[in-house]
């Protein structure tokens, strides 16, 4: 069981659980142009394990485990990518959507982050049990939004989310999708990911990725950087900051 330390935004949990599956997007409001960040990005992470990643340069879903390049169909990449490529415009289009909420201008540099998946524990008999899922956004380094899973309703801990909450909180279609794919169809493809690389996850290895926690947007824009490194049972956080 691993003892894992979790930073997204200004929100910090400690949790102690089994397995994860997690999906973390990030969509800069223009190009960055530093090397390794690209304007947008998305990443799937099994035990926070990277397993499959996409980015606007090269616009092609990707494997990032033989095992997954395996056992999945190439109709089941080819989905992926045309999905990476409308949330991609998704991001564009929410970003815009933000910016003139906040009155703000193409000057700085502006960063959205959408972060889901679910966190589950192995039982007796081998079976999976849902723990918690979680569905949140992150806006310029600040808790954005997030679905409260228990209650289904969208949570917004700044006044301008608030226009978002009483939108999505009027779809039902989109809780219960939301409630259904944390609960059931989440859980389901860890599963069935795991099974995939069950020798390969037992193996203890190095794995890097970053969340971003703040940035400040004036003549230099600082980004900071939240570097996780996992080593089997280890979860080391180290925080950094560049400046544009």
């Amino acid at each position: 069981r691993v003892i894992r330390f979790s930073i997204f935004g200004s929100g910090f949990f400690l949790c102690v659980i089994d397995h994860s599956l997690t999906y973390i997007y990030t969509a800069f409001s223009k190009p960055v142009n530093l090397p390794g960040l690209h304007e947008f990005t998305a990443m799937g992470l099994l035990d926070n394990r990277m397993i499959d990643y996409y980015d606007s340069e090269h616009q092609v879903k990707v494997p990032k485990e033989d095992w997954m390049e395996q056992h999945l169909e190439p109709e089941y990449w080819e989905k992926g990518t045309q999905s990476r490529k409308s949330k991609q415009q998704w991001f564009k289009v929410n970003i815009d959507i933000l910016m003139k909420r906040m009155r703000q201008n193409n000057t700085d540099t502006h960063i959205l982050q959408w972060m889901h998946g679910c966190e589950g524990e192995t039982q007796p008999d081998g079976t999976m049990k849902f723990v918690r899922g979680m569905d949140m956004y992150n806006y310029d380094g600040s808790d954005f939004l997030s679905f409260d899973d228990n209650r289904q309703v969208w949570v917004a801990p700044i006044h301008a989310a608030e226009e978002t909450k009483r939108k999505w909180d009027e779809v039902q279609v989109l809780k219960e999708y939301t409630k259904g794919y944390l609960e059931k169809e989440c859980m389901e493809w860890m599963a069935k990911f795991r099974d995939f690389g069950k020798e390969q996850l037992l193996k203890a290895c190095v794995y890097i990725f970053f969340f971003i926690s703040s940035v400040l947007l004036h003549d230099l824009v600082a980004i900071g950087f939240i570097l996780c490194i996992i080593c089997k049972d280890i979860f080391v956080l180290i925080h950094l900051n560049i400046y544009i």
